[in-house]
């Protein structure tokens, strides 16, 4: 039994709340279960120097724990100032995410920025920044098209992503911290709403895990990502 009492193929509860910032292009509050990340889209005119002159547009992120995301007080990134390489590796996971499912010739010479900003942690907080981040980035291109910057929709598909993991000798999804902490694998799976993979993060973190356990582990990110999507449109009006 799972300490939650989930089912192994049942998500958190999910939910998706859009128009949380007034002054955001786009913005979602995601959770999934306790744990709650606020995103935010937020458009700029002009690209990175790397693409000036290209005709063509950028998305990145960034990714912060708020510091009582978690049980004890941490101390911001700014404060100690340097971001730590977890937070680079997820900002980085979550910008690579977003960009595979736009258009950036369509945004034209313009950078839309994810900021995903952790208010409370329980596993899979990286994966609920993704899934979030795309509704907030759906938003914000709305809102393009419907001032006029931009003439071409730039979203290609969805992109959602789900953690999954080895717990108790069982495959089970959507991991929160009490089965992350203990899991004997640990996965996270980035699909698009086509079912195209992104990326798949998979550790044995106790052990190693067989072909048959990462197929299983496959078959519920597949399965919750397709929930997820529904979610988003939902959340996105279409």
């Amino acid at each position: 039994m799972r300490p939650s009492e989930r089912a192994p193929d049942l998500l958190r509860t999910v939910t998706l709340e859009t128009g949380v910032n007034r002054y955001a292009e786009g913005s979602c509050l995601v959770s999934f279960g306790h744990t709650k990340v606020l995103v935010t889209a937020s458009l700029e005119e002009g690209v990175p120097p790397f693409l000036r002159g290209r005709g063509q547009g950028w998305v990145t992120a960034e990714y912060g724990m708020l510091p009582r995301a978690t049980h004890t007080r941490g101390r911001r990134e700014a404060a100690q100032g340097k971001q730590s390489g977890r937070t680079q590796e997820i900002q980085r996971l979550i910008g690579r995410s977003l960009r595979a499912v736009v258009d950036l010739k369509a945004l034209g010479e313009r950078q839309i920025t994810l900021d995903c900003d952790v208010v409370q942690a329980d596993g899979g907080t990286r994966t609920a920044a993704v899934t979030g981040a795309w509704v907030a980035l759906r938003l914000a291109t709305r809102y393009m098209l419907e001032e006029g910057l931009i003439t071409n929709d730039p979203i290609l598909d969805q992109v959602a992503a789900v953690s999954c993991g080895v717990f108790s000798g069982t495959p089970v999804l959507d991991l929160d911290y009490e089965e992350d902490s203990n899991a004997e694998a640990d996965s996270n799976f980035v699909l698009t709403g086509t079912g195209d993979i992104v990326e798949i993060q998979a550790t044995g973190e106790k052990r190693g895990f067989s072909e048959a356990e990462f197929e299983a582990l496959f078959s519920l990110a597949r399965k919750g990502i397709k929930e997820l999507c529904v979610l988003q449109k939902q959340a996105t009006g279409g």
